[in-house]
């Protein structure tokens, strides 16, 4: 991989830079130091006890000259906890690379190719650091611009896997357009994909099903996946309505009971936002059944992924609400939310969420009520003041039951307030309080924080997570823990750096509705990023 990366800056960016062409890139780092604190459970792994610190790094490179794009990026990994938090990854190489180029109707991109049918419910290829997502299709990329209103594509490759590809084959092909009629604004498309097991793949799948004694549960698995799409938006004056749907043909998937079956799968989202001066509302729903779209039936959790479900439930950024966001569900999913925004005025509005999930066989998943005002009519203030109430299915989406006999679900009431000073254009003293009321999970919580600003350069803060009401029933939970947290942040121009001392409870950690669960963290955290 190093020979790889060396050759590509050998050859490509100095002959740019002879022929002037323009060289940008970015940096990111991570570096974590792990503190053991078997109170909070922060221990017995092998960060802990013996790789004591670890981090990731990753350095992009773009270089453009006259209708090519050369990009590079190499991904470092040393004692990382990104993958399996609980377990270090050492690895490096070339994280990624392309060349493309641009023509008068044509662009051709070849190498890893970063790009999503529609919504993304079919197929995307995306990143997502902050849970180590990075499934690009590593081949070859064709858009091609058919007159001023439509756009095709075609793609085919194999999927990343960390500095590696998965063996079985992609194919697809995208077509969009984009129309107006009167003051009515429409971007239509359809998609098409085509996965092709590979033959060691296709061998685990057989000895699977072959190894299943219920002969019933025995199924003939197919080499080839298809999978279609319809979808479009609509833009009329004051109203927006997206809706797709999807389907896939049979194949061999892992259902409820962890055993593999024969199904073809669907899913069905829409979103409709209408918004008058003074009063919005915003619906969106979504139908799963069976689609699960992966390489290969052989991949769990976050590896394989080919798609991303849309997310109906709303992700909320305080603390302790964050802790029980639900993930989209791949096998059986029915859902709805509708959010409603009233400003009377300039200086207030009023805001609420009601969100319903369950599966099709009518088990709950996820219930949220969610009511909250804003007000900034004091010179130099801003409050926030607002009240959840919640249901989460914790056995399923953390595979966690409460107590044995007892309910999966997971009640709590949520009130949380945040207030805002500002001294002037560039000091600001932020704070936020919240308490969750639950008997259930670790029990009851209390998050306050205190956080100060200084624009653009410093930002300063100190918070606590306090286990205030302890549910002894959870075998995790031996006394009323504090979590602390300590963070800074320095930024000039396109450089920033943030240094925070952590200590995080065992739980959900969730970006755009994927999610995965994480143990218990305790040590200093620092990132640095930046940008040329």
């Amino acid at each position: 991989m190093s020979k790889a990366i060396l050759l590509f800056l050998l050859i490509f960016i100095p002959a740019g830079l002879f022929a002037q062409g323009t060289l940008s890139g970015d940096l990111q780092t991570n570096i974590n130091f792990f503190q053991k604190d078997a109170a909070i459970g922060a221990a017995n792994n092998p960060l802990y006890d013996n790789a004591l610190s670890g981090g990731e790094g990753w350095l992009s490179l773009r270089y453009n000259i006259k209708g090519w794009t050369f990009n590079t990026r190499v991904d470092v990994f040393n004692n990382s906890n990104l993958k399996a938090p609980a377990q270090a990854l050492t690895a490096y190489g070339l994280g990624a690379y392309s060349i493309t180029r641009e023509m008068d109707d044509l662009t051709i991109t070849a190498g890893y190719v970063y790009d999503q049918i529609g919504s993304g419910a079919l197929f995307r290829a995306y990143e997502d650091r902050g849970l180590l997502i990075d499934n690009a299709l590593v081949g070859l990329e064709l858009k091609y611009k058919l007159g001023k209103n439509v756009l095709l594509k075609a793609f085919t490759g194999q999927q990343k896997l960390l500095f590696t590809r998965y063996n079985p084959v992609i194919k697809g092909f995208n077509a969009e357009g984009d129309y107006g009629i009167g003051k009515a604004h429409f971007i239509p498309g359809v998609g098409a994909i085509n996965r092709t097991l590979d033959k060691e793949s296709m061998d685990v799948v057989a000895a699977t099903i072959n190894g299943y004694a219920d002969t019933a549960k025995r199924f003939l698995p197919r080499w080839n996946m298809y999978g279609f799409t319809g979808y479009n938006t609509l833009t009329y004056k004051s109203i927006s309505w997206y809706v797709e749907n999807a389907f896939k043909t049979h194949e061999a998937i892992v259902g409820d009971s962890a055993t593999l079956i024969n199904k073809w799968g669907n899913v069905t989202y829409s979103n409709l936002s209408i918004a008058k001066k003074g009063l919005a509302i915003n619906l969106s729903g979504k139908r799963t059944e069976n689609f699960v779209m992966r390489t290969s039936p052989n991949q769990t959790l976050l590896d394989g992924m080919m798609n991303w479900q849309p997310v109906v439930a709303r992700q909320r950024p305080q603390r302790l609400m964050s802790r029980y966001t639900p993930a989209s569900q791949d096998l059986s999913e029915l859902a709805y939310t509708i959010d409603g925004l009233y400003s009377p005025n300039d200086v207030t509005n009023y805001s609420f969420t009601y969100t319903h999930i369950n599966k099709l066989d009518n088990t709950e998943l996820y219930r949220e009520g969610l009511a909250e005002v804003y007000y900034i009519g004091l010179k130099s203030w801003r409050f926030q003041l607002g009240l959840q109430y919640m249901e989460y299915n914790i056995k399923l989406y953390q595979s966690t039951a409460i107590k044995e006999g007892k309910t999966p679900i997971v009640y709590a009431v949520t009130p949380y307030t945040e207030v805002t000073y500002r001294f002037n254009d560039s000091k600001s003293i932020r704070m936020e309080l919240q308490y969750m009321n639950t008997k259930q999970d670790f029990g009851s919580w209390a998050f306050a924080l205190l956080e100060y600003n200084f624009v653009p350069n410093f930002s300063l803060s100190v918070s606590d997570m306090y286990n205030i009401t302890p549910n002894y029933d959870n075998p995790l939970v031996t006394k009323a823990n504090h979590y602390y947290s300590f963070y800074g942040a320095f930024t000039k121009g396109p450089h920033r750096l943030s240094l925070a001392y952590v200590k995080q409870v065992a739980g959900i950690n969730c970006t755009g509705g994927v999610c995965r669960y994480e143990p218990a963290f305790s040590g200093i955290r620092s990132t640095f990023t930046t940008s040329f």
